[in-house]
Formats: C-alpha cells, structure tokens, sequence
C-alpha cells in the first residue's frame, strides 16, 4: 500500500490502445489552450478517473468491501507553477464554467470552501485544502491550472471523486511533495466532505489504485487496500457497457433525502444491533457488528453475513407508525437506547437529512445481502475455469438491482427501463452504479453483442426520450469501457 502514484511517459499505458489516438489529440489540443490561457508553457499534466462500480452499491460506508474498476473518461489538470505568490489561477476547458482564483489563507484555513454553494471550483479547493494540511506549507506555489474533465457530472461515475483526487494530485506534484497512493486516497476521502458530501471511500479509491485490464477489490476495514481482481478470460471476451440515463443525480443537491439519509439509516441499523446482540461495546456500522457478533467463529464471511441477516430480521421490532415503511425519530430513540437530541447531533448536525421514516430494516437487508453479492462475484472472477461464470456475474448484478430498487430505494424509472432493455438484448447482467436516483448503468455483456446493445438502447431509450439528441451526444451517453489505469503523472509531453 506504500506504492507510489505512476509517472508515465507514453498514453498507452494509462488508456486502451483503441483510445490513444483520440486522447493524443485531447492532450494536445490542451497544452495548446493552457499556453494560449496563461502565456506559458505547462510544467506539469495530472489525470485521476471516473469509476464503474462492478458490485457492492452502498457498503462502503458500512465498512463493506465493493468491486469497482476505473474507466476510460477522467480528469485531466494541466498546470504550472510560480514562486511569485501563493495564488490559485483556475480555467476550466469548458467555457461555461467561468474562470475563478483564489489565494492561500494560512496554514490553519487553507481556503475557504462555501458547502452552500453549487460552485464547480469548490471540488478543486477540496483536493487542494485536504493536501496542503496535510503538508504544513509555510507557502505553497502558486499555481496556473488548466482542468479538463469529461465524467458526466450526476452521472454515477464518481466525476467528484476524480475531480478531488487529480486536484490533490495536482497539488502534490506542484509542490513536489511525498505521497502515496494511499495517502492520496485519505486524503481525498476526507477532503471531498468539505462539499457537504459524507463519502465512504470507495471512488476515490477506484480512481487512484485502479490498474489498467484489472478490476478492484476495496476493503476498508481494518485499513484501507486493494486487490486487484482478474476478470475472467472468456471467449468471446468480456465486455462492460456504461449507459447515462441523464438523470442528474447531483449528490449536493439530492444528498438529505438520499445519500446523506442512507447513511444514517445504516449507522442507525449498526447502532440498534450492536445493543440488541449484547455486543462488548456499542458501534455504528454493521461492518463493525458482523466483526464483533463473530469474533471467534470459523465462518466464511459469506456465512457471517447469512447468518447475521437471519438474526436480524428476528430482532427488528414492527414498524407501527408506518405501517411497514420504517420507523420515527421517537421508535429509533426507543430502539437504540440514545434520546433523539443526541442521534440529531451526532449524525445529522453536519450532513443534513430529510425524511418522514427511517427505513433501517430494509436498509440493513441490502447491506448485508450485497456486501455477500460482492464475496460471491470476486469468487466467480478467480473460478477460470468454468463455462457458467459469465452467467453468474450477470445474475449477481441483476439481484444486485432489485434490491437496490426495492430495499435501498436507489432506483429510478429510467434506470429500470435501460436495464429491462439490456436484458432483452444480450446483457447477461445490468444494474445501476453509482449512488443511483439516475446517474448510469452498468452492463455485462460480450465483445461480439456490444454494438447490438448500445445501438438497442439508443433506439429504445435515448431517441424516444430525447428526441433532439445529435449523434455525437449519444456516443457520449453510452460507451463500452475496458478496466483503466488509476491517478497517474504523465510527462511524456516534455519529450
């Protein structure tokens, strides 16, 4: 986990060889506009992916292992540096995000960050403030930074995480400072917070450990790692289609209803079965819980979690006041033995919630189901061997998307509608990715149906939906992607 971030010299190794030639042309096309932007030629070039998650939809911040793998579509920073002053000069590639500069405030505050305000800057400030108070500068670069990102923000695709992790990286290699790999990820974990978005860890981590042809494998207990997972060799080949429902689903706007709500309906889930087993000590993630309520058992941790969610169904009380749907503030408080002033300040002071019930039960159900679904595909991956593995990844995706639609309440309409489409197409599996409320899908399928299946759901789902949609939009809306490199430092434009 002391590895460094990569330095490559050559665009092959970060992206496929399909794509090469394309991304050339980018990168050119941006060292030319930073030296017609700044009047000076860049020092440096910084790039950190979007994600797919293959498996493992909202565990991570349950403590959960997931199984996700970079894509292809990243964010690129072009910069350079001055020792004139400490300030930050920021120019987005794309011209509707006004250019924006800032100044170093100090050790103590490094910048101010306004969570209040739906700022595309702000995501900058994110990897810039968590990385300079991590190196105690007494005064950083300043820096001329050209940014170029092409996740689809509201996308499921982790276009925040990438955006944080490339800035702080940015920051890194400016100031020449010492990190690794994982650092950066720590660093980016807490540093996007200052967002107002309560992140577990598993996007940052897919956008900085991911290695090119490899999916990974992300624990978070009882410290950060990553595996890297080999999909299985089959023929015909394994192929990944990403489909945008262009659904925005802005976590900073939708977060008190949704994520932010998800988060502490499973802190409450841990809460409540950390006192209902009589465990030594009371926690708050059902990862915690599971290590605890089998801390001498010989079970595979597939067992565990079988029989944890037995246990628990037996031992959620019935949900009165909803009828079936959740449980008050008042039956939490009663449930977990803390009064409500107390769950309102430790877990909804910071990140703001919306809710009428606090659907705990259910929440718990897909956890603990999906954390087994994420044992089950990393087990299929590593079995070569068998015809029927293709089949099972598909069928662990699908079960992945009910219960992500009917326990986790994630779904949407559109997301439900690509998937049936897919299916109907030769998709072995397809599921939402991402937080969800819109976002994209993902889709298991072979190289030889790939064009059949996108051009079906161009034709079933984009061109009824939005009818006014030109060609090259919907090439962007729904692509084929193969595993891609992490966080990476690319110099070959010096030679």
């Amino acid at each position: 986990m002391s590895v460094t971030v990569p330095v490559y010299d050559t665009l092959e190794s970060i992206y496929d060889i399909s794509s090469v030639a394309k991304q050339g042309v980018r990168y050119n096309r941006l060292i030319d506009q930073f030296t017609e932007t700044y009047g000076r030629k860049p020092e440096f070039i910084v790039r950190s992916p979007g994600r797919v998650n293959l498996i493992g939809e909202h565990i991570d911040y349950c403590g959960f292992g997931v199984l996700p793998m970079a894509i292809e579509r990243d964010v690129v920073i072009v910069g350079a540096t001055t020792d004139a002053d400490s300030k930050t000069r920021l120019t987005n590639a794309d011209p509707k995000y006004p250019p924006r500069e800032f100044d170093y405030e100090g050790k103590e505050k490094v910048v101010t960050i306004d969570a209040s305000e739906l700022e595309w800057s702000n995501y900058f400030k994110c990897g810039y403030k968590g990385m300079l108070e991590r190196a105690n500068l007494d005064k950083p670069k300043g820096l001329s930074l050209l940014v170029d990102g092409n996740v689809p923000a509201g996308g499921g695709l982790s276009s925040s995480a990438a955006f944080v992790c490339a800035s702080a990286l940015a920051v890194i290699v400016a100031n020449k400072l010492p990190s690794t790999k994982q650092e950066l990820t720590e660093i980016a974990i807490v540093a996007e917070r200052n967002v107002g978005v309560n992140s577990g860890g598993m996007d940052q981590s897919a956008s900085v450990f991911s290695e090119k042809d490899y999916a990974l494998r992300v624990e978070f207990v009882p410290r950060l790692s990553a595996q890297r997972v080999k999909l299985p060799q089959t023929k015909p080949a394994l192929a990944f289609v990403i489909a945008n429902t262009l659904v925005k689903a802005d976590k900073f706007v939708t977060a008190p209803r949704h994520y932010n709500l998800r988060v502490v309906e499973t802190k409450m889930a841990g809460l409540f079965l950390s006192k209902a087993l009589g465990l030594p000590k009371t926690v708050d993630t059902l990862k915690e819980v599971l290590d605890l309520y089998f801390a001498s058992s010989s079970l595979t941790e597939e067992q565990k979690l079988t029989q944890l969610l037995e246990r628990a169904e037996e031992l959620f009380p019935e949900e009165v006041a909803s009828g079936g749907n959740g449980y008050t503030l008042d039956e939490v408080s009663a449930m977990v033995g803390w009064s409500k002033d107390e769950l309102h300040e430790k877990y909804m002071s910071r990140f703001p919630v919306q809710t009428d019930f606090f659907r705990v039960r259910q929440r718990t159900h897909h956890v603990l189901t999906e954390a087994r679904r994420v044992y089950q595909f990393s087990d299929a991956c590593e079995d070569q061997s068998s015809d029927n593995t293709v089949k099972v990844l598909g069928e662990l995706m699908n079960e992945s998307q009910d219960s992500c639609k009917n326990m986790f309440d994630c779904s949407c309409p559109e997301i439900e509608q690509i998937c049936e489409i897919a299916r109907r197409h030769g998709a072995y599996g397809a599921r939402l990715t991402g937080a969800g409320w819109g976002g994209s899908t993902v889709m298991l399928t072979d190289v030889t149906n790939v064009d059949k299946l996108i051009n079906a759901i161009k034709d079933e789902y984009y061109r009824p939906t939005f009818p006014t949609m030109s060609e090259e939009e919907l090439d962007d809306a729904i692509l084929s992607t193969k595993p891609c490199s992490g966080s990476a430092v690319f110099d070959g434009f010096k030679q």
